[in-house]
């Protein structure tokens, strides 16, 4: 695992009660300017937002480009076998519960949003050619799979892994700081990492909330459909209210019991109501559409990222490309790290391929049935009220589009039902990861402050309905998403350079087979026992300490600075403290599940007991995943002189390199 702050750094961290009330003090400041002057601050930002469009939009297009690149070639390279986690640690949720989880929080009340409205929108409005033909039929379908496709994914994707690899495989905090550990060290344990956690919280909680605000529209727009309730602020406050209270009643379940059977009843609605449409709609006309739509995709994908009508300006690319890549960037610190709190104990290879390529297969048959159904309901002469719906109101074009089948009254409350559900299980996926932002290095927090972010999520978003200030305040974080593209670049070379050291250190000299040096029976019981925490305390006091304060000794005696640290239950010897090239070598005791196999041996003793204990290694690059419990004084020493060679060789190496 990765070593633990050094005392100067734990000096100047502010702790997680910093994080927690600056974020909160900065929300309520935003809040109120979006509240007393919306339309002022609605222009500031629109301008900013234009500016940022219209001069760095080639630097959107092309980070895009560089982070779908770089996921694939991280799945498909030797640091595809890497795993987010211990090498022996095993995934925490089921594919099914991991899929639905990741699809409900990234993308899920877009689809629905989106659905019809967009390929609609594309069809009777191209950046090409004429509206309402073929041609512009076909365009629709594969502008709208480009835009919510592999890029979007790509994007949570790079944020995901970065935390899930730091956090899970050395040890830091699941937060947004932890991947800069690489690039500026122990220094992410003070402001500089506080103020990158701050950034991410507030990217997060006005994130939710203006899409909170915006989505309640829509099921305020169903429930009109549906029953006549009448469309109005007040309506629309009373179902903020609603979803906030379900939001908060699934964050004090907890992530198991509640997010995860919440979204997985996202997945089943949702399944539900695309089989609807399939079956009563075109059916023949969709199946063709289907495959016709992967194939143009793939065809224009390359072109399609680099696309920015640069010869022939068009405000089309900014008014939607660029608006959603900024969209993506800027949902990516919430999506980003609640895609990694799930996939702990998963390869870099299936993180890669599941996030990518499961949702985006879902995504764009979900846009051919909704999508293509829509422009057939057109093109074949049945009816033009959606795309005149969509022109006027698209909040309320997925219920005119229901409208025109068989049962529109079941499909439209069912469609209103998983319009809740995404959005219930999107604030409650928010506090979760915001209280973990501003948690610190805290494994465990205090329930109140989950319902707290819930809370607060659910109270920005009506203060900005009430005050008209959802839309300057959406514009305000789609304009943060420039800074945070350079984050997310820097990102991806901390974890390409933390990935290609922990490949140099794999070619370590083989850590020593526990029980060295004794008779073989003696080596199988080192196997197959699996020690208790006493147990490998007292190894680290009786054998390891001795050890590693016999080679501080050695070294000191000839010239080297070394220093022993005991932390508890971990012992870490530096040599060369301070330097760039300081070595490190540390234990640390740490539990895992006892698994199931073992438990023929300890039954005797124990009734299925849960845990065991190892005595695992970690340097400065992290943890080594190997155990050294049950080893000799000689043969840990052993260890350590064979880390430290490398150690020395390696630095020489880069110092002849450069």
């Amino acid at each position: 695992m990765a070593p633990a702050p050094t005392e100067a750094a734990r000096a100047e961290t502010p702790g997680p009660g910093g994080v927690f009330i600056l974020s909160a003090l900065l929300v309520a400041a935003l809040v109120l300017g979006g509240a007393l002057a919306p339309e002022a601050m609605g222009r500031a930002f629109g301008a900013i937002q234009g500016w940022i469009m219209d001069r760095f939009g080639w630097f959107y297009m092309l980070s895009v480009a560089v982070f779908v690149g770089f996921v694939l070639y991280l799945a498909l390279s030797r640091h595809g076998q890497v795993k987010l986690g211990p090498t022996h640690s095993e995934p925490d949720f089921s594919y099914g519960s991991w899929f639905a989880m990741l699809f409900s929080a990234g993308m899920g009340i877009g689809l629905v949003f989106f659905g019809v409205a967009e390929p609609v929108t594309h069809f009777t409005a191209p950046p090409e050619g004429t509206g309402g033909s073929v041609e512009a039929a076909r365009a629709a379908m594969r502008i709208t799979f480009f835009h919510w496709g592999l890029h979007a994914w790509a994007i949570y994707a790079v944020v995901g892994l970065a935390l899930a690899y730091f956090s899970f495989r050395h040890g830091l905090p699941l937060s947004i700081r932890s991947a800069f550990h690489p690039l500026i060290g122990e220094r992410i344990h003070g402001p500089i990492g506080q103020a990158i956690d701050i950034f991410a919280v507030l990217g997060t909680i006005f994130g939710v909330a203006t899409s909170l605000g915006l989505g309640v529209l829509q099921i305020n727009a169903g429930l009109a459909h549906l029953t006549g309730l009448p469309e109005a602020l007040s309506t629309q406050l009373v179902l903020i209210a609603v979803i906030t209270g379900l939001a908060t009643v699934s964050v004090v379940l907890g992530l198991d019991a509640g997010i995860r059977r919440l979204s997985e009843l996202n997945m089943v609605l949702a399944v539900a109501l695309l089989l609807f449409v399939a079956a009563v709609g075109p059916t023949s006309f969709l199946l063709k559409a289907v495959v016709q739509n992967t194939g143009a995709y793939i065809e224009d994908i390359v072109g399609r990222t680099f696309l920015l009508y640069a010869y022939e300006p068009n405000h089309w690319i900014a008014d939607w490309t660029l608006f959603y890549w900024a969209w993506w960037i800027s949902w990516s610190p919430f999506v980003g790290m609640f895609i990694a709190r799930i996939s702990r104990g998963r390869t870099i290879r299936e993180f890669v391929l599941g996030v990518l390529f499961v949702p985006t297969g879902f995504t764009l048959v979900w846009m051919t049935v909704f999508g293509n159904t829509a422009i057939w309901l057109q093109l074949s002469g049945t009816t033009n009220l959606v795309s005149e719906t969509v022109a006027s109101s698209i909040p309320l074009a997925l219920f005119t589009f229901l409208e025109q089948f068989p049962l529109s009254g079941v499909s439209a409350t069912l469609a209103t039902l998983l319009v809740v559900t995404f959005f219930v299980t999107s604030a409650d996926s928010a506090a979760l990861v915001i209280d973990s932002i501003t948690s610190g290095d805290q494994a465990e927090t205090p329930v109140w402050r989950r319902v707290f972010w819930a809370l607060l999520s659910g109270a920005v978003a009506a203060v900005l309905l009430f005050a008209g200030g959802l839309k300057s305040l959406q514009t305000a974080t789609i304009a943060s998403a420039l800074p945070f593209t350079v984050v997310m670049l820097l990102m991806c070379y901390g974890l390409l350079k933390a990935l290609r050291l922990e490949g140099l250190r794999a070619t370590r000299p083989a850590a020593p087979v526990a029980g060295a040096g004794g008779s073989w029976q003696r080596q199988l019981h080192t196997i197959l026992h699996h020690p208790s925490e006493a147990e490998v305390r007292g190894f680290l006091a009786e054998v390891a300490e001795p050890a590693l304060e016999a080679v501080r000794a050695e070294l000191a005696a000839r010239g080297v600075e070394a220093v022993l640290d005991r932390e508890g239950d971990r012992l870490r010897l530096r040599a060369g403290p301070g330097t760039p090239a300081e070595f490190r070598y540390g234990i640390r005791a740490r539990g895992y599940a006892l698994p199931s196999f073992a438990y023929f041996e300890t039954r005797p003793l124990v009734a299925r007991p849960g845990r065991y204990f190892r005595a695992e290694v970690f340097l400065r690059e992290g943890g080594q995943d190997y155990d050294v419990m049950g080893l000799g004084r000689e043969a840990l020493i052993t260890d350590v002189l064979a880390r430290y060679e490398s150690h020395l060789d390696y630095h020489a190496a880069a110092e002849r390199a450069a």
